[in-house]
């Protein structure tokens, strides 16, 4: 199924420059890797600790953009530069797990939003991504599939953080979002396996 990650490229291609300039001065992708895990988790304390201003909603839309990018410049940096190693491949995972739990949990300090919900897509999203990781322990490789990958999820939230803000949607609309990111992330989470276990089985040398 479709999935905003696979329009990764064309946005890569445009950050190209940058990554280039970042580079000469001597930026490391473990670097820009930390910075986007640690700038999420400072976003998500200050828009829980200040929930009373929904206004604050605000700020996750416009991070999110921002750790896009991060995240397309540091693999760049890694892939391009030559600058891939296990320490940027176990933070890369990690930062992206903490960043997803730090954007995602604010939800739960709206008024009337189910705190189960969020947890669900929280643990789903999670669960989802972990999947994906599982891939080469198969001998498949990492998994990406949609329809609610990183990227996905980052744009439904945004605009969903964006509504809030602008106190365009009631806590009984944000459930409801909420209901289908959670059912689109178990599928996902399905998916992911089915299609791993795909790949290896169309990768095995035939008798």
């Amino acid at each position: 199924m479709l999935s905003i990650y696979q329009l990764k490229p064309r946005f890569q291609n445009l950050l190209r420059p940058l990554v280039q300039r970042l580079y000469d001065n001597g930026t490391t992708a473990n670097q820009i890797t930390v910075l986007a895990g640690l700038v999420s988790v400072l976003v998500g304390v200050v828009i829980a600790c200040f929930a009373s201003h929904l206004w604050l909603f605000a700020l996750i839309p416009l991070w999110m953009i921002l750790r896009m990018a991060l995240n397309a410049i540091d693999g760049m940096l890694a892939r391009e530069f030559g600058q891939q190693s296990r320490l940027g491949a176990y933070l890369n995972e990690l930062c992206d797990i903490v960043a997803d739990c730090a954007l995602i949990l604010p939800f739960a300090v709206i008024p009337g939003v189910s705190l189960l919900l969020v947890l669900a897509v929280t643990l789903l999203a999670l669960f989802s991504e972990y999947a994906g990781v599982l891939g080469p322990m198969v001998g498949a490789t990492r998994r990406y599939d949609g329809p609610m990958g990183k990227s996905d999820r980052a744009f439904i939230l945004g605009v969903m953080a964006t509504g809030i803000a602008l106190g365009w949607l009631a806590a009984a609309w944000i459930n409801g979002v909420l209901a289908i990111v959670a059912a689109l992330l178990l599928y996902t989470l399905v998916n992911r396996v089915r299609q791993g276990l795909k790949e290896v089985q169309n990768n095995a040398p035939s008798a």
